[in-house]
C-alpha cells in the first residue's frame, strides 16, 4: 500500500528512503534483519556522495549490512514527465558517485543501460576468476611438460 500510495516527485531523496530502510525501531529489530539492500535507481542522489558514503560506511559497518546499487542510464530525453531532479550529474559522475556509495558499504556496483552493460562488479570478479583458473591451467601444463621431460 505504501508504495502504491507514493507520488513522482523531482527529487532522489537517497538518504531518507535509506535512514527508513536501516533505523527500524529497537523493539521489531528482530523482525526485520536486513543482509542487504538493493538501490535500483537511474541517477545521482540529491545529497553529497562524500556524506552518504560516511553514513552508509557507518550504518552498513554497525548492521552488518551491505548496500548493493543498480544503476540504470536511460537515453536522454528519454523522461517526458519534465520533472527536473534537485541535483544532476552526468553519466559518467553518477555511476563514479554510486561505486563509492557502494564501496563504502561493503555492496556490489552495476551499471548498464539500453546498450548493455558498462560496469559491473560482478562481471570483474568473474573475469579475475578466470585468469585465475587460465594462469593455473598454464602453471598446470608447465608442471607437466617438465615432468615429461624428467622422465
Amino acid at each position: 500500500r505504501w508504495v502504491q500510495s507514493l507520488q513522482c516527485k523531482g527529487s532522489r531523496n537517497f538518504m531518507s528512503a535509506l535512514r527508513r530502510a536501516v533505523e527500524v525501531d529497537f523493539k521489531d529489530k528482530d523482525k526485520h534483519e536486513s543482509q542487504g539492500l538493493y538501490l535500483l535507481t537511474t541517477g545521482i542522489p540529491d545529497q553529497e556522495t562524500h556524506t552518504i558514503s560516511a553514513y552508509v560506511a557507518e550504518v552498513c559497518g554497525g548492521f552488518d549490512l551491505q548496500l548493493h546499487v543498480c544503476l540504470f542510464s536511460v537515453m536522454k530525453d528519454a523522461d517526458s514527465s519534465g520533472i527536473i531532479p534537485a541535483r544532476y550529474a552526468n553519466p559518467m559522475e553518477t555511476a563514479k558517485a554510486f561505486k563509492e556509495i557502494a564501496q563504502a558499504a561493503n555492496g556490489r556496483f552495476h551499471w548498464f543501460g539500453e546498450a548493455g552493460i558498462f560496469e559491473s562488479d560482478d562481471i570483474v570478479s568473474i573475469i579475475s576468476e578466470m585468469e585465475k583458473a587460465r594462469n593455473y591451467s598454464q602453471k598446470c601444463a608447465f608442471l607437466v611438460e617438465s615432468l615429461k621431460q624428467r622422465s
